[in-house]
């Protein structure tokens, strides 16, 4: 029997996602063939990873995609913010507009080296490719280990799991982590007249206005959102920090609010012991780290564009409750709004490292001709955002038509 030869392109980029797509825009302008390969439809984990009521953190102006005109993609009111239902029909949109070339419903599942690039292998047959772009953005829950010691039977879900409260069954929840998803799903179980307990580590407080502007328009005339992942102190850590307790709108949603909703606010959830779920005493050192960081955010702000503004309130810190029953009746479900990470697990090359991370440099990673976008902090700390896809899109196929000119250029075999 003649073996089956793969079909041949120059690039491949695994997500149709926002990232994707941008890359997809900049390929075609460059005149570089590829394919687009997406597990599902379109925008995947905009429609079947966000419950029914998220918006995005970032207003209106930051949905500018390459290749769309200018001002804005999406409302132009800078106080409007996307649902999650709109945001996929903004990248469906967006797909059709620069007639990307994406094969749905195609799953990936392994990536590996060869002699002339690299091996697609997808559900429905292989790709050859010299090159891959891996789009896949932040699509798997993380839940921590200690989750495997919960009672028999109480039922729990992941943030990317969760839709609304009626998913849940009646009585107290308890919410681990206070990000943007976990203060937001506390205020709307808390609103759907459940009692919440959220458990809070660290954290990254922002007022939603201040000096009478969205707080994103401040980070952005500050230049903050332009600092080069080469340029951050820290980068690793800069990646792995939870995103800003914020939501969408002109609402300011931080512990103090939380707690004059009725939602009770207890330390980092430390470990679970025979049906009790047990809270580390650092909530004191952890509101007032937050309220050090955003302080140090706003004067950042001010000595930049001049000025000053009002500060708001320190976080007020309740008295510590280091325990609380899991088989009482009092909490009867549980919410794991303990972040997310990519799933790169079908990529079978030497890029990992000892926590399961690709090691890139701004999204160029050591094997030739392989790439990653679509993270948080990849090239700039406007990378964490939509808005990001465009500077990073711009940068990573420059550097790759850059080797494919190069005629001595290695492949990753």
């Amino acid at each position: 029997m003649t073996k089956r030869v793969p079909p041949r392109t120059t690039v491949v980029v695994v997500g149709a996602g926002h990232s994707g797509l941008a890359v997809s825009q900049r390929l075609g302008a460059e005149g570089i063939d590829h394919v687009m390969l997406e597990r599902g439809e379109v925008a995947h984990s905009w429609r079947t990873q966000r419950w029914d009521s998220l918006r995005l953190l970032t207003p209106g102006w930051m949905n500018r995609l390459p290749g769309l005109p200018e001002p804005v993609l999406g409302p132009a009111d800078d106080d409007e913010f996307l649902t999650a239902a709109q945001v996929a029909s903004l990248v469906t949109g967006y797909a059709d507009t620069i007639s990307a070339p994406v094969h749905e419903n195609v799953g990936v599942e392994r990536v590996s080296p060869t002699d002339d690039g690299y091996l697609v292998e997808t559900s429905t047959g292989p790709w050859s490719a010299e090159n891959v772009v891996l789009a896949t953005g932040s699509v798997r829950g993380v839940t921590p280990a200690l989750a495997a010691d919960l009672p028999p039977g109480l039922p729990s879900v992941h943030a990317i799991d969760y839709r609304r409260p009626s998913q849940l069954p009646p009585g107290g929840v308890l919410v681990v982590g206070a990000a943007a998803s976990g203060v937001q799903i506390a205020a709307e179980l808390q609103a759907s007249g459940r009692q919440v307990t959220l458990a809070v580590g660290e954290h990254v407080r922002a007022p939603r206005r201040y000096r009478g502007r969205d707080i994103f328009a401040w980070i952005d005339a500050a230049g903050v959102l332009d600092e080069r992942w080469d340029e951050v102190e820290d980068v690793v850590r800069a990646r792995r920090l939870s995103s800003f307790q914020l939501v969408g709108g002109t609402e300011t949603l931080d512990l103090n609010t939380l707690q004059e909703a009725g939602v009770r606010v207890v330390g980092k959830l430390a470990g679970l012991r025979e049906g009790t779920a047990l809270f580390s005493g650092s909530l004191t050192n952890m509101a007032a780290l937050a309220d050090l960081k955003l302080n140090r955010l706003l004067n950042t702000i001010d000595e930049t564009v001049g000025g000053t503004g009002e500060r708001p309130e320190p976080t007020r810190v309740p008295a510590p409750v280091l325990s609380a029953s899991l088989t009482s009746g009092e909490i009867r479900s549980v919410v794991w709004a303990t972040g997310i990470k990519p799933d790169h697990s079908f990529l079978d090359a030497d890029v990992f490292d000892h926590k399961g991370a690709i090691r890139h440099d701004g999204g160029v990673t050591g094997p030739a001709g392989l790439y990653v976008t679509g993270l948080p902090v990849l090239r700039r700390r406007r990378s964490t955002y939509i808005d990001g896809a465009r500077a990073d899109s711009a940068d990573l196929v420059s550097h790759l038509t850059r080797r494919l000119a190069d005629p001595t250029r290695r492949t990753a075999g």
